[in-house]
């Protein structure tokens, strides 16, 4: 069947099912062995070689949503990451990769890369030119993501492809945050897409994996690094990430719909000092943003005034949960400083302009105007408690 002639629910609900044969059953059926017969079978599977029914059955259903040739699943984002980029990198090449990245792939690069003898560049914007001032002779890949964490900075897509294609280069994206309901790489010219696939794939806060989709021959070659790093994903988790899936459209449109409401709320607010956020045409990459995503996200960033602590304002939150990572039903809010980008040190994070207020909201299913009224009921919280905020 034709996949892109499919609508993107259809997709996450059908596409990568296994029937079952047996009973009938409306689910795809779990299998849960770890060990399968060698003889006189067509596939020889394994959980580490990533081939058991449920394993390969989800990556068809990923790689439909990214419009790849094929995908594989991992035990989490960073094994996706991590492997991604060493299956094309050795020791004496180098890596381009945008100054605004998630914490813990910028902790992978400047804490690991040095020991494997990979070099790499950090770009000073986000302009194809700044990423084009970076290549060297040794450069073998291209590194970016978009909408980026936690900023919500936009990078060129289509640009990207072409620089990389000119210098003969891979282009990789973390499209975690725009999903593929949002956001499809490939078909600007992106080589390998990866996600952390706890986040909007799982989408309830209850399951850690991770996701790369690109051409077959690329696939393989991650595949033949993967087999030996040993990231995979236990069957049952594949299964639950199945069943997430299947209401990933409608769960992120959702968001999207209601994070536009909340920035547009945010924005507006003298309380607040800044949002980040690439659906408000006030954003720098809005023009951007509409051109190459389908809907601009569920999450969003933004400063309280300087006389509001946002540690305060977040344990004032009723509703709102105070928590780490992102993309669930349920919204949540969480210092980057603290969490995500904890790792880098406190130069690298002033670099990148995340400062100690900044703010990090993923935003859920709920009634938008019900978290409104749990952030105004925080603001008058903590206007109480401080008498000098009345004004």
């Amino acid at each position: 069947m034709e996949y892109k002639k499919q609508g993107i629910n259809t997709i996450c609900t059908h596409v990568g099912e296994l029937e079952d044969t047996q009973y009938k059953g409306a689910v795809s059926p779990l299998y849960m062995s770890t060990s399968y017969a060698f003889e006189d079978v067509d596939i020889k599977r394994y959980p580490r070689y990533f081939n058991t029914p449920n394993q390969k059955a989800l990556s068809e259903k990923i790689a439909a949503l990214e419009h790849a040739e094929d995908a594989m699943i991992f035990g989490s984002g960073m094994a996706a990451v991590s492997t991604a980029l060493l299956a094309f990198l050795k020791a004496g090449d180098h890596v381009v990769l945008q100054n605004m990245l998630y914490g813990g792939t910028y902790n992978l690069i400047t804490k690991q890369f040095e020991n494997f003898g990979i070099s790499y560049s950090f770009t000073e914007g986000l302009k194809p030119s700044d990423f084009e001032a970076k290549i060297r002779e040794n450069t073998k890949v291209i590194y970016v993501e978009t909408p980026s964490n936690p900023l919500l900075t936009i990078t060129d897509l289509a640009a990207i492809a072409e620089l990389t294609k000119k210098y003969k280069l891979v282009s990789m994206i973390d499209n975690t945050f725009a999903s593929p309901v949002n956001q499809n790489p490939i078909d600007f010219g992106i080589d390998v897409i990866i996600h952390s696939a706890t986040k909007y794939m799982g989408g309830h806060s209850d399951i850690c994996a991770g996701a790369v989709a690109s051409s077959r021959s690329n696939m393989e070659r991650i595949f033949q690094l993967a087999i030996n790093l040993g990231g995979s994903l236990s069957d049952y988790t594949v299964w639950l990430l199945e069943r997430s899936i299947k209401t990933m459209g409608i769960r992120v449109k959702q968001q999207n719909k209601n994070a536009m409401h909340l920035a547009e709320y945010l924005d507006g607010n003298a309380n607040i000092k800044k949002v980040y956020y690439p659906g408000l045409k006030s954003h720098p990459d809005h023009a951007l943003a509409k051109s190459q995503m389908h809907g601009f996200g569920g999450m969003l960033s933004f400063e309280l005034i300087e006389a509001i602590d946002a540690t305060e304002f977040r344990k004032a939150l009723k509703l709102i949960k105070s928590s780490m990572s992102l993309a669930g039903v349920e919204s949540t809010m969480l210092s980057p400083t603290q969490t995500s980008h904890a790792l880098l040190s406190e130069e690298d994070r002033y670099k990148q302009g995340i400062s100690d207020g900044l703010i990090r909201f993923s935003i859920g299913i709920e009634e938008p105007e019900d978290l409104i009224k749990d952030i105004e009921q925080a603001l008058r919280e903590i206007k109480v408690s401080q008498p000098a905020l009345k004004s």
